[in-house]
């Protein structure tokens, strides 16, 4: 290569200066570049190759010219000349065009791809991504936590039954397959698993030659463009010229990405090309007269300056690489020398930011002046492409595709190593640049992209760390970017404080800005080699210390007393994100490296340099030794730290707890701020900081909450418990009565004045501290539990607060935040540990109610013996938990009969301690304590104001910890005479709890304000004989003053330590506790008393239980108690339990106990004090009485509700439950009423519905299209999941009636068309009720309220949409109700003898007569007007398109099909309903809350403004003989009638009915029935004639025609059929050619049987929707049956069947033909209209006659099992409208289309594609599957609402968004209740939160 390096320069000046001649390569066509390729390439390969070299260089100087393209922008002109006028775009594509040529070597460019992508050897797969790709990541294969692979690579691997999840990318990320440094080879694709390099043949040295010449001019010319587009200007470069420039240099950037995609062979020709200096430095040095490489080099020194970076000079050996680098001086171009460099590279930063941060400006400076630190910040050194397109790369803030470039060259492991030095080099810089910019969470993302790339192998990681001091780069960098925000810390001394915190309110923080390299930093230090040099490092270590003590203290919280905070400032978010990922991952990364005994050394240096910068830190905010009143940190990471190392060096490495611990007085400091923290926990639950606003409660509850908690209060309560063992138990006891502020609480006075606190806090303050100190005794979480057992306590815990799904779980059990650390949720142990714990509780579907999901709940056993109310306490962020937790316990208690009443939190024994910590339990048996539990029982018993019984329960808890862990130092029965103790000693002999148990105390003495009730009894005292100095030596107790003794204890221990000097120092603390002037006088009184803890307890116990002498000891029944004292009996139960346990283990624990127990049981213990507690006793049984009656009267009318709302509910909601019911009658059904009675539910009142006063039904009116996708065939549709799959519609029940439709209306006259078929198959009108009724006046002044009452939405008053006033149910209509009796209605049914034939007549005078109705219309009544607004808003219901089928539009015809469409709409829905037949009778819902009698009026009443001309009504041609039949066709101009026999005989039947004046009468409607059977016989027949084969046919003429003049001929199917298919046989309808013959036949043989049954499943259809409505209308039950039988009852129940037929008859279909006139004629007349129309088109004449009516139900499309079918087919894939692939594609479940939800790009008319599909596939009702979500949405009109999830996971949940990822299954009951919705359109009432779309789905 060196040879052609030589003449570049003079090349260069020759091609450079002036602008390129157009010469004659780029007049020619591609043809010439090939040739001109092709010799070079040819000149390159001879021996000497130093012309083709130097001929090559030339070219593409020429070329590769970057002055021409960007200049093009500026002078067009001379920039054209070459490009044949294309400007600057032209130019580009042609040097990329010769580019290709020449790489080819004069080959074409695909067939060189080809040829080197043979010698790729890459046995990694590489495959770079960008935000928001879908990738998988499994943990069982992983070895990095950041592993991930791409789809195809996860699909191609084995990775059942692992713990593997699918996530969405957030940053991008890499392929990691075949990369054993990042997951286990077994993980390994089918692809990636041969080490494929051994096979791989070498690679021709001619094949990649070109390349090696040509790529480094193209990258050098790449750089080029970068440099001369990035002007660096006054102001920051804005982003629209950085974006301009990428544009422009999109497609180079491209042809680099596609040639690493080339595979190994041509990555390492880039890689040469890229970290070749000599290369670099000959193209760039920008010397030679080259003006243009010149200009270009100073661009990119100024580049450099501006950033804030030096260039050394050449001469000065200078770089990362080498360590001397460090101290040499800096020679720095352009500015100042080395100190004050950072200071103004950091002038740009101090602009943006205001000018009030002067202090965190000279901190940094004290900060970073070592040298060091400095050339980490501003040095940079570019020797390769490599170095200076990084650095181009960060200047342009990370364009996407440049990072992939980047990475794509990762698989090349020389490159890996090259580029991540790179990366480390410019570490600093990316930071800086980072912190600039506008766009920092893009370019956050893009940095993690590539280090999450790099920094993940350990191995490299590693060498980076030795090599270029990795470590002290990410310290410094992390340390000079939080420099920028620091503020002086108000804690403690605000004046005089030295320490300087972050500010949370800046934008670094606040935006997280930090994150890339926290994270960054946290993973190196997950690789053990690394942290290991981290914790060896004692510099690094300090640096750390320094970093993590800028958040100590941050975000100090101070609490309002006065007025409430105007701004509630939300920086709270930031602080505890900050503290977590910059200070406690780190943490718990470097933890997981001191796991073993070897690794002690380590801890020890983190312990001391955290001990020294805690020591800084307390010099520094002035700390004594009280903490500043009323503010509050919750940041304390550095007390944390030393907490969990602690933690961990005794846990796991054995060392000695005290040799790591400091001295008394630092353990005394170290105490009081995590103190402080519990302490104004107590407070702020007590509302204490309310004015703070509400960002201080959620501070509380972040602070315990599932994230937080283990690096947050776990290490506080551990530090704490730490320097409670080793701390004076009297000191620790009263410091924290006094934090939290109860001193003045515990006396035994009656009244108390309390100077800090409120009396309505005190209460919940003194609770406060005892469930504290409960909580720090029984916790054991750092203090012996092992990992597997801590779990299983942190389950427990969770699951008795609520049942949890699997994913809650694992979300809120506390897991190590690192994820190299045992504990992983997920790992076997979590499983085990569940499935021991908990029962799993599979998901429930109530029809209507809501969807549960999968859920753990606690075994009984867990609730016997583990349920732990302190870990309880502890975890619950909010205090509603633990009530849920105790009632859950009671309902298990009440259940399994163990203990009725209401339970106590349990006493739960403890895991032992480990014996570094045995001190802690000296805190139960310090004098202290004692005194403060035996006056809070006193208090208790004496009913002094502010104790609960919580208190209680907390005190009773302390004593029997106490008990249980009895101190080992005292001997029984000795009683110690301490010598400093003398102040107490009068309450107490010793510390031992049992013998203090016993020992009375007789008088007190109390300091009590002089109202106090004590001082009038006390002066009585004191005149008494007595005098008062025989008290006095009767060891009165002193006034017990807790903080004094503090003080006390404090000085004592300070002067141990000897250290007068820092006495000096100490400012006299102030006693800020009593505020003078407010406090009342206090006087001296002395209380009698004379009682122990023992007598108190027994007392207790007589007043809990409210009996006198109730405590008897249970040892002088049964000696054994005391020898075996676990009683199970004991284990559950209330208060008195509790005393009853306490007693029985201060028996067993001592002899004298138990004797002093006896004894006082035997005096007969007088009321407790008789002046006050009787009367309250009173008072509170007087309470408990009236209370007890309130209860019971509550409880009557609760159960009186319930069964009522249960009776409703029942009716009204049993949309699945067709059992259990009482029908709610519409109608009453008493005979002797004459007209029906409605109950209006808004009034309340009854009466009959009247011409002014109508009543109306409520209904829902909805268009629906359910009908229209039923189909022949049982089996429903799967939906598609391959290309092949496709769905096509033509075989839906609505595609068939509408090519029905269009061929009649091809061949004959419109309007008899539309009289022959029904519609509604596609949004159809179905009309549904709840059964309440309402007057219309009534309705409509709800409708006026509903309309100003502006809270209800979720649906449209302006539509007429209400809901039901009774039952709630959604409705938009009101159907009026026709007066009428019911008395008529039984005589209309009354059976007559008239004949057939005079029916006959009747039917047709009664059709004729016009609007024969009770009610005429012309006279405008209230009834006739609803009547019409009703019919509006049906027609209005649905779309235009479905109203009108006519060919003229507004035809009168069109409105007479819809409105009978609608009644067979509603009859065909229902008859769906009811399972698509009637074999199970007459019990269906339908049938009770029909509506259908209503409907009918008013259809009827319709119906009748139109009249059919009599010659046109099909009930002429039905019943009579038309003589001249010649006359009808003779006008051969005019489209003929529709043929009898092609009409739908269903529809005629609702035509014929709706025709005739209501009410019917029966005997009209059978005979209606008759005549249409006689019909739909004959084309039954015709039907099966055409179905048979020609031989089939002449066999059933020939048998026929024998017996056609048998006596019942007119009856027997055989004659009819060979009748049938004489007459038809006249015309040409079977005659067609033999061809088409054979395709038809039907392979069937016919027997008689299967024609039997032909023809009865032809008629069935007919008979069904006939008895559905003979059952409506007259109210008749409908019978139920076998389903082979279903025709013959079905017959005989319409009055068909002569009930004497016995229906095991065989052929019985023709036996209920009754026909109206001689059989042949009129059939002859009937088939003389086919053979009319079959003349001219026997194919259609013949589809016509078969018609398919054997609809099976409707069903949804089937769904595959698995959800990642559907996701991998659907996420993908392009939408067919707008090509694109969609952001949120969703396919729907009826039909199977793929939509674009929400997308613009498919927009029609404002409408979203989603929105339009519901209304083309379902008449407005849409239910899509959101592929991205394996959410159900559903579309119903203008409202949506997200339905839940079919699919669910293994622990039966929902994924919704697919956020976890984890494979998920069909749920087929959930899928079955979805589509029961659908069919029984009943979305709106079971689906509660539904909300307006606006279209823009």
């Amino acid at each position: 290569m060196a040879a052609a390096a030589a003449p570049a320069a003079a090349a260069a000046a020759v091609g450079g200066s002036q602008p390129p001649q157009p010469e004659e390569p780029e007049q020619g066509p591609a043809l010439d570049k090939a040739a001109t390729a092709a010799h070079l390439k040819a000149a390159l390969s001879r021996p000497d190759n130093r012309a083709g070299a130097e001929e090559l260089q030339a070219l593409l100087e020429r070329v590769l010219n970057a002055e021409r393209p960007l200049a093009g922008a500026a002078g067009g002109g001379e920039a054209a000349g070459g490009g044949g006028g294309g400007g600057p775009g032209a130019a580009e594509e042609d040097a990329l065009e010769w580019c290709k040529c020449l790489l080819a070597g004069g080959g074409g460019y695909e067939e060189f791809c080809a040829a080197v992508r043979a010698y790729d050897p890459a046995a990694l797969c590489g495959l770079v991504w960008t935000a928001n790709f879908v990738a998988y990541r499994c943990r069982t294969c992983g070895i990095s936590p950041c592993m991930s692979l791409c789809a195809e690579c996860f699909h191609q691997g084995d990775h059942t039954g692992h713990d593997f999840n699918m996530f969405r990318s957030q940053a991008g990320g890499a392929c990691d397959c075949g990369d054993s440094n990042v997951m286990r080879e077994s993980g390994f694709c089918r692809r990636h698993q041969i080490k494929s390099s051994s096979n791989i043949p070498c690679v021709p040295k001619d094949l990649l030659m070109m390349s090696e010449f040509v790529l480094p001019r193209f990258i050098f010319c790449l750089i080029q463009y970068l440099r001369e587009g990035y002007n660096e200007p006054a102001d920051i470069p804005s982003e629209k010229d950085l974006n301009k420039v990428l544009q422009l240099l999109e497609p180079q950037i491209s042809f680099l990405e596609d040639l690493t995609k080339m595979g190994g062979a041509m990555r390492s020709v880039l890689t040469q090309v890229l970290t070749n200096q000599q290369n670099y430095k000959d193209l760039t040095s920008g010397l030679g007269e080259n003006a243009c490489a010149k200009k270009s080099h100073e661009k990119y020194l100024i580049a450099l300056k501006s950033s804030g970076l030096t260039y050394p000079e050449d001469k000065l050996v200078y770089g990362m690489q080498e360590p001397a680098a460090g101290t040499s001086t800096l020679v720095v171009q352009g500015f100042a020398g080395s100190p004050g460099a950072l200071g103004q590279a950091e002038s740009s930063d101090e602009e943006d930011q205001d000018g009030s941060q002067g202090l965190g400006k000279r901190k940094r400076v004290k900060l970073s002046s070592g040298t060091k630190d400095q050339s980490i910040m501003d040095v940079l050194k570019h020797k390769s492409f490599l170095e200076e397109l990084l650095f181009w790369t960060i200047k342009y803030e990370f364009p996407q595709k440049m990072v992939t470039f980047l990475l794509n060259m990762l698989p090349d492991q020389e490159y890996k190593v090259a580029f991540t030095k790179t990366f480390v080099q410019h570490y600093a810089f990316i930071m800086k640049t980072l912190k600039k910019s506008h766009e920092s969470d893009t370019m956050s993302n893009r940095i993690v992209h590539i280090s999450v790339q790099l920094f993940s192998n350990e191995e490299l990681a590693r060498q980076v760390t030795e090599e270029c001091q990795l470590l002290d780069i990410m310290v410094t960098v992390l340390l000079y970017m939080m420099e920028s925000c620091l503020i002086k810390s108000e804690l403690q001394d605000e004046e005089n404080s030295l320490h300087v915190v972050v500010n949370c309110g800046e934008a670094l923080l606040k935006n997280n800005t930090y994150w890339p390299l926290v994270s960054d930093f946290i993973n190196i230090l997950s690789h053990q080699s690394v942290a290991k040099r981290f914790l060896e490092d004692h510099g690094l270590l300090v640096t750390w210390m320094n970093f993590v003590s800028f958040f100590q203290g941050m975000n100090l919280n101070k609490r309002e007393l006065n007025e409430h905070v105007e701004f509630e400032s939300q920086t709270y978010y930031a602080a505890f994100a900050a503290e977590l990922e910059a200070c406690a991952q780190p943490m718990w990364g470097l933890l997981s490296h001191c796991k073993v005994r070897e690794t002690q050394e380590y801890t020890r240096n983190v312990v001391r340099y955290c001990l020294e910068a805690l020591q800084d830190w307390f010099d520094a905010i002035n700390f004594v030794d009280e903490p500043a009143p009323n503010q509050v940190t919750f940041h304390l990471p550095l007390h944390r730290y030393y907490a969990m190392f602690l933690s961990k060096a005794v846990k796991c490495q054995e060392l000695d707890l005290d040799s790591l611990l400091p001295d008394q007085e630092m353990l005394m400091k170290l105490m009081v701020h995590p103190l402080q923290i519990q302490a104004s926990l107590a407070e702020i639950h007590s509302n204490m900081w309310v004015r703070n606003g509400l960002q201080i409660k959620g501070q509380a509850m972040t602070y315990v909450q599932s994230h937080f908690c283990n690096s947050m209060i776990d290490p506080d309560i551990y530090l704490l418990q730490v320097c409670a063992s080793r701390l004076d138990p009297d000191y620790f006891i009263s410091s924290v009565f006094e934090r939290f502020k109860v001193v003045d609480l515990l006396t035994m006075a009656s009244q108390h004045h309390n100077t800090v606190l409120d009396v309505e806090h005190e209460r919940s303050m003194l609770e406060g501290a005892l469930t504290f100190l409960v909580i720090l005794l029984s916790l054991r979480l750092h203090l012996g539990m092992s990992d597997d057992e801590i779990l299983r306590a942190e389950m427990v815990a969770q699951l008795c607060m609520n049942d949890r799904t699997h994913s809650s779980l694992l979300d809120l059990i506390p897991e190590n935040p690192n994820p190299k650390s045992g504990i992983i949720p997920g790992s076997y142990s979590f499983e085990s540990v569940l499935s021991a714990v908990a029962d799993f509780k599979a998901p429930v579907f109530e029809p209507g109610g809501s969807m549960q999901q999968g859920m753990y709940t606690p075994k009984a056993e867990v609730w016997d013996q583990e349920f732990d109310p302190v870990m309880v306490i502890l975890r619950t962020v909010y205090r509603r938990d633990v009530q849920s937790a105790m009632d859950r316990y009671t309902a298990f208690l009440k259940q399994s009969g163990k203990f009725p009443g209401n339970p106590w939190p349990p006493y739960k024994k403890r895991t032992s301690l480990h014996p570094s910590y045995k001190g802690l339990m000296r805190l139960l048996h310090c004098k202290t304590l004692h005194i403060v539990l035996f006056t809070l029982l006193y208090k208790i018993l004496m009913d002094h104001q502010n104790l609960s019984e919580h208190v209680l329960c907390m005190v009773l808890y302390l004593i029997e910890l106490g008990l249980e862990n009895s101190a080992e130092d005292d001997s029984e029965e000795e009683v110690s005479m301490g010598g400093p103790e003398r102040c107490h000693d009068s309450w107490f002999p010793g510390s031992n709890l049992v013998s203090n148990m016993r020992h009375f105390i007789n008088y007190v003495r109390v300091r009590v304000p002089e109202t106090a009730p004590e001082l009038k009894r006390d002066s009585l005292a004191g005149t008494s004989s007595d005098g008062l100095g025989a008290l006095q030596n009767s060891g009165t107790a002193q006034v017990f003053s807790l903080v004094a003794e503090r003080r006390k204890k404090f000085q004592e221990i300070i002067n141990r330590n000897n250290s007068e000097a820092n006495q000096a120092v100490r400012p006299k603390i102030p006693s800020k506790w009593s505020a003078p002037g407010s406090a009342p006088q206090l006087t001296t009184a002395i209380l009698e008393i004379k009682e122990s803890i023992l007598s108190l307890l027994i007392k207790l116990h007589h007043k809990l239980s409210g009996k006198q002498n109730s405590y008897y000891p249970p040892w002088l029944d049964d000696i054994d108690v005391l020898i075996q004292p676990e009683i199970p009996k004991y284990n559950h139960g209330d208060g008195i339990t509790a005393v009853e346990r306490i007693l029985l283990k201060a028996a067993v624990q001592s002899r004298m106990n138990q004797r002093i127990i006896e004894e006082i049981c035997r005096k007969v213990t007088p009321p407790v004090p008789p002046r006050k507690v009787t009367s309250a006793e009173k008072k509170t049984l007087d309470k408990e009485e009236r209370r007890q009656k309130a209860r019971e009267r509550q409880q009557k009318l609760l159960a009186e509700f319930a069964s009522r709302q249960k009776s409703f509910m029942e009716t009204a909601m049993d949309v699945d439950s067709p059992e259990n019911d009482i029908p709610m009658e519409i109608t009453t059904a008493e005979p002797q009423v004459s007209e029906a009675v409605y109950d209006c539910v808004i009034c309340g009142q009854s009466g009959p519905s009247s011409e002014d006063r109508p009543t109306g039904l409520v209904v829902l009116l909805q268009a629906s299209s359910v009908l229209g996708q039923c189909r022949d065939n049982a089996e429903p549709k799967k939906l598609p999941i391959t290309e092949e799959e496709q769905i096509y519609p033509w075989d839906t029940c609505a595609a068939v009636h509408d090519v029905r439709l269009s061929l009649l209306q091809r061949y004959f006259k419109d309007s008899s068309c539309l009289l022959a078929v029904s519609i509604g198959w596609e949004g159809g009108v179905y009309v549904q009720t709840c059964g309440h009724t309402l007057h219309i006046d009534c309705h409509k002044s709800y409708m006026e309220s509903l309309r100003n009452d502006q809270v209800l939405q979720g649906f449209s008053v302006d539509k007429g949409e209400f809901t039901c006033p009774l039952c709630r149910q959604f409705a938009n209509s009101v159907l009026p109700c026709y007066p009428g009796s019911n008395v008529e209605n039984n005589l209309w049914q009354r059976p007559s003898n008239k004949s057939t034939q005079d029916l006959i007549k009747e039917v047709e005078e009664l059709q004729g007569r016009p609007g024969a109705f009770p009610v005429s219309i012309s006279s405008e009544t209230n009834l006739s007007k609803e009547m019409e607004s009703v019919m509006k808003d049906i027609k209005n219901t649905t779309q235009k398109k479905y109203r009108d089928y006519s060919k003229t539009p507004g035809s009168p015809d069109n409105d007479f099909l819809f409105m009978y469409s609608v009644a067979r709409t509603n009859l065909e829905l229902e008859l769906i309903h009811r399972g698509g037949s009637l074999c199970s009778g007459g019990a269906s819902t339908a049938g009770k809350r029909s509506c259908l009698n209503q409907l009918f009026h008013i259809l009827a009443l319709h119906m009748r403004l139109y009249t059919i001309d009599s010659e046109y009504n099909p009930w002429k041609k039905l019943t009579q003989l038309v003589e001249d039949m010649n006359s009808q066709l003779g006008n051969e101009e005019q489209q003929p009638e529709v043929p009898i026999l092609y009409h739908d005989v269903t529809s005629l039947l609702l035509i014929q009915i709706l025709m005739m004046p209501q009410p019917l009468r029966k005997e009209h409607f059978t005979c209606i029935v008759k005549v249409l059977f006689t019909l739909l016989y004959t084309q039954a027949l015709a039907a099966l004639s055409v179905k048979g084969s020609e031989e089939d046919r002449s066999a059933w003429k020939h048998t026929g025609a024998l017996r056609k003049n048998t006596c019942d001929a007119e009856k027997s199917y055989e004659v009819l059929l060979s009748f049938v298919i004489s007459e038809l046989s006249k015309g040409k309808l079977y005659c067609e050619e033999g061809a088409q013959e054979c395709t038809m036949v039907s392979p069937i043989a016919w027997s008689p049987e299967s024609m039997e049954k032909y023809v009865q499943a032809f008629c069935l259809p007919f008979l069904r929707i006939s008895s559905l409505l003979q059952h409506h209308l007259f109210g008749e039950d409908l019978p139920s049956c076998q389903e082979e039988e279903e025709f013959s009852v079905l017959a005989s129940c319409l009055g068909l069947l002569p009930t004497f037929y016995q229906t095991d008859h065989p052929f019985i279909s023709a036996s209920c033909l009754d026909w109206p006139v001689a059989a042949f004629d009129i059939i002859t007349q009937w088939c003389s209209e086919i053979r009319a129309f079959t003349e001219r088109h026997a194919e259609q004449g013949k589809a016509l006659l078969i018609q398919e009516s054997r609809w099976k139900l409707p069903h949804l499309l089937q769904l595959p099992e698995n959800y990642n079918t559907i996701f991998q087919y659907y996420h993908r894939k392009t939408c067919s409208v707008c090509t694109k692939v969609p952001k949120d594609p969703a396919v729907c479940l009826v039909c199977g289309t793929f939509v674009c939800l929400k997308g613009l790009c498919c927009k029609q008319q404002s409408y979203c594609e989603c929105v339009l599909h519901s209304q083309n596939c379902g008449a407005g009702t849409g239910i899509f599957l959101l592929i991205n979500a394996s959410v159900i949405i559903i579309i119903r009109g203008h409202r949506f609402c997200l339905w839940g999830s079919v699919y669910l996971d293994a622990h039966g949940e929902e994924d919704r968004d697919l956020r976890r990822g984890k494979p998920l299954y069909i749920c087929e009951e959930r899928y079955r209740v979805l589509e029961q919705q659908w069919v029984s359109h009943t979305f709106d009432h079971i689906n509660k939160r539904w909300g307006p779309h606006y279209n823009g789905l």
